[in-house]
């Protein structure tokens, strides 16, 4: 009897470890075929960087989620034939969960970056900005803080796992009073803004908008030098089994473009978030 049971349970281990590794014969489980067969292709996104993605508070549920970057991922969503389930993160469990490949793709204002590229699949560019990279400050500090040189007396943050983090440990790594990492890129700016730092690194474009809308922040006219693809947003997908969906997912990209879909959402809902009041 015990023998028997030995053999059952090494056989339904077996069985266990197949079905965990999602594959067959040992090849990986095509992921648009996984999607289409679940009926649903789920999102991971940081809704706090508008307007690329951000919370309606005026809506519940998955419609409170609004965007260029949702707009984006309902377009792929209705290509392929299914719905679309969204999970909110903070941006370093986006990038970890996909890169896992807990989640079927990532769409979160994600630039271009070579250690990305290594550890997800990432789209052809669906956005550009060429406004680029660079610092938000106090309007009385535009001046103080406008070079590299200038941060050795200040205190720095930006957001943890973003391109902006890995700006600022390629050109200053420690040579500034104190660096400090937040969650999302809004804490970073209104850090600045109540003096518990100096200076935010930032995507320019977006640190506009908080500027706009707050008001008392500037942008100085320093600008880091990047690849120019660093300046592009990406859909993030896992690395493997990912080839078809990649393929959809840039035939979508390539269409929008075509059509300049992606600027209209853009402005549409650059717009939509000033008039609720969200940076």
């Amino acid at each position: 009897m015990k023998k028997a049971m030995a053999i059952l349970l090494a056989a339904v281990l077996a069985l266990a470890c197949t079905a965990c590794g999602g594959s067959k014969n040992g090849e990986t489980k095509d992921r648009l075929a996984q999607i289409k067969e679940k009926g649903y292709i789920e999102l991971c996104t940081e809704p706090y960087f508008a307007p690329y993605e951000y919370v309606d508070p005026n809506k519940s549920g998955e419609d409170q989620y609004q965007g260029m970057d949702i707009e984006v991922a309902r377009y792929i969503a209705d290509k392929i034939g299914v719905d679309l389930k969204i999970t909110a993160l903070d941006f370093t469990a986006v990038l970890a969960g996909v890169a896992d490949g807990k989640y079927d793709f990532a769409i979160s204002a994600i630039a271009y970056a070579p250690s990305r590229a290594e550890a997800m699949r990432l789209s052809d560019v669906y956005y550009s900005s060429n406004t680029g990279y660079g610092f938000i400050v106090r309007t009385e500090d535009v001046d103080k803080y406008n070079d590299l040189d200038s941060l050795k007396d200040a205190v720095v943050i930006t957001q943890s796992g973003s391109v902006q983090e890995a700006l600022y440990n390629q050109y200053i790594n420690g040579a500034c009073k104190e660096f400090k990492l937040v969650a999302n890129m809004t804490d970073g700016y209104l850090a600045v803004a109540e003096g518990k730092a100096d200076v935010c690194i930032c995507s320019t474009a977006s640190a506009q908008l908080y500027a706009d809308a707050n008001g008392g922040m500037s942008i100085p006219d320093y600008r880091f030098k990047v690849d120019p693809n660093m300046n592009g947003t990406c859909v993030a997908m896992p690395m493997e089994g990912t080839e078809s969906l990649a393929e959809l997912v840039n035939q979508c990209i390539a269409e929008l473009k075509e059509n300049g879909q992606t600027d209209i959402w853009y402005s549409e809902y650059e717009e939509q978030a000033a008039a609720l009041g969200i940076e």
